[in-house]
C-alpha cells in the first residue's frame, strides 16, 4: 500500500490591526486564506505565536470596555481568555501612580523557559509573566530603576504615538541576557535577567537633541530592533536617525549601515526583518523622513530595499509594488519573515493591505487588503 504523503505544514500570517485581528492562511504561499476577525473593532497591537507550544498564541489588545490587557488562545485561536491578572503598574495612594494605556509587545521567553513570557506596554513598562501570559508582574530591575525616568521621558507625549516599550530580545544562548528598546529613550541591555540594565546606544544620531545633549547615553528613538538568532551577538536596529548594526563580540558601538543606501532615498524609517538562516541579510522599508516627516513611501513609489553583505550595499527590491501614487506607511511591527527556503517576507500597511513575497523579496504581491489599519504582522506554523 502505497504510504499517503504528508500534508504541508501550515504557514499562518497573523495580523494585528485596528479594529480587530485576521489570519492568513497557506500550505504552499501561492493562495491564502483569510480568517476573522478576532476581537472585533479592539485594537490588536500584537499577535505573536508560542514557538515551544505553538497551539499557544497571546495578544496585546486595547478594548472598549476592559481596556489595555493581553489575550490568549490555547487551541491557535478557537477560543480565547483573558490574562487573570493582565500588566498594571502599582496603585500609588494619593497620587495615583502610573497607568497603563496599552500593551504594545508580546515576547515569548527563553527555550528553556517554558510558560515565561515578556510584554511592553506605554508609558515604557515591562512586565513578565510564569505562566503562559495568564499573570504578570512588573519588572522591578527596569520599572523601579532609579534612572528609568531620564530614560523614558514623560509618561505621555514624546513620539506622535506615545512613549512605547518594544522589541523585547533575549539571547538565544543566555535567559539573562536581554535588550529591550524605548521609544523614545533608546536600547537598554541586562544581564542578569532584568535586575539590572545599562544604556547601549554608543554611536547612533540623534538629530533631533540640541547639541548640548546629543552625546548623552539615552534619549534616542529605535524604532525597531532584532537580533539574529544563529549569531546573537549581532544586532540590527532601524532608527529614528538611520539603520544600525552591531556586533557586540567586536564592542558596543553601532554602525550606521544606512549610510550606504541610495542619497536620494535616505535611511528612515520604521519596520526592519532580517533572513533566519544568514546573518547578513535584512530587509526595510524606508519612509520619507524630511522635515514635515510624512511618513509614507518615497515620491509615493513604495519599495524594499534588501542587504545581503550586512549592510555595506542595498539593493531596491520593487517587482510588483505599485509604481506610483502609492502613500504607503508600514508600522515598526508590519514586517516579518518566514524560515522557508527561499524566506517569504511579508508587510503590512496602514491602509489595510498585506503584501506578500515568495522570492526574499524579489517580487511582490498582495494578498490581503480592504483590512483595517495594520499594526503588527507575524509568521506562525503550525
Amino acid at each position: 500500500m502505497a504510504k499517503k504523503k504528508k500534508k504541508k505544514q501550515k504557514l499562518t500570517i497573523l495580523v494585528g490591526t485596528r479594529k480587530g485581528a485576521w489570519f492568513l492562511e497557506t500550505r504552499d504561499r501561492k493562495g491564502f486564506d483569510i480568517s476573522g476577525p478576532h476581537f472585533f473593532g479592539h485594537i490588536v497591537n500584537h499577535l505573536v505565536q508560542d514557538p515551544r507550544k505553538p497551539e499557544l498564541l497571546l495578544a496585546g489588545v486595547k478594548t472598549g470596555h476592559l481596556g489595555p490587557t493581553v489575550f490568549r488562545s490555547a487551541d491557535f485561536g478557537e477560543t480565547w481568555k483573558e490574562a487573570s491578572r493582565p500588566p498594571a503598574f502599582p496603585k500609588v495612594e494619593g497620587t495615583g501612580g502610573r497607568t497603563v494605556d496599552k500593551v504594545f509587545w508580546v515576547t515569548p521567553g527563553h527555550a528553556s523557559q517554558p510558560g515565561v513570557w515578556f510584554a511592553g506596554t506605554s508609558p515604557h513598562g515591562l512586565f513578565r509573566s510564569d505562566d503562559d501570559g495568564d499573570t504578570w508582574e512588573g519588572v522591578k530591575g527596569f520599572n523601579e530603576h532609579p534612572e528609568r525616568p531620564k530614560w523614558s521621558g514623560p509618561d505621555q507625549g514624546g513620539t506622535p504615538d506615545g512613549p512605547t516599550l518594544h522589541s523585547i530580545l533575549v539571547d538565544p544562548r543566555d535567559a539573562k541576557r536581554m535588550y529591550l528598546g524605548l521609544s523614545g529613550g533608546g536600547i537598554f541591555t541586562s544581564d542578569d535577567a532584568g535586575t539590572s540594565w545599562r544604556p547601549l546606544n554608543e554611536g547612533v544620531a540623534m538629530d533631533f537633541m540640541p547639541d548640548e545633549l546629543k552625546d548623552q547615553p539615552y534619549g534616542h528613538d529605535p524604532h525597531c530592533v532584532q537580533l539574529h538568532p544563529l549569531a546573537p551577538d549581532r544586532l540590527y536596529q532601524q532608527n529614528h536617525c538611520g539603520i544600525y548594526r552591531l556586533d557586540r563580540d567586536k564592542g558596543t558601538r553601532w554602525t550606521r549601515i544606512g549610510d550606504n543606501m541610495p542619497k536620494e532615498i535616505g535611511d528612515i524609517g520604521f519596520p526592519m526583518t532580517l533572513h533566519p538562516h544568514d546573518v547578513d541579510t535584512a530587509w526595510v522599508f524606508p519612509m520619507d523622513g524630511t522635515t514635515v516627516w510624512p511618513r509614507t513611501a518615497i515620491g509615493g513609489k513604495p519599495a524594499v530595499y534588501r542587504t545581503k553583505n550586512a549592510g555595506r550595499t542595498w539593493k531596491r527590491l520593487d517587482d510588483g509594488l505599485p509604481r506610483k501614487q502609492a502613500w504607503l506607511t508600514v508600522k515598526r511591527q508590519c514586517m516579518t519573515a518566514d524560515a522557508l527556503d527561499p524566506v517569504g517576507v511579508y508587510f503590512g500597511t496602514t491602509s489595510g493591505s498585506v503584501w506578500s513575497s515568495r522570492d526574499e523579496g524579489e517580487s511582490w504581491r498582495e494578498i490581503a487588503s480592504n483590512l483595517p489599519h495594520i499594526y503588527s504582522i507575524t509568521v506562525a506554523t503550525h
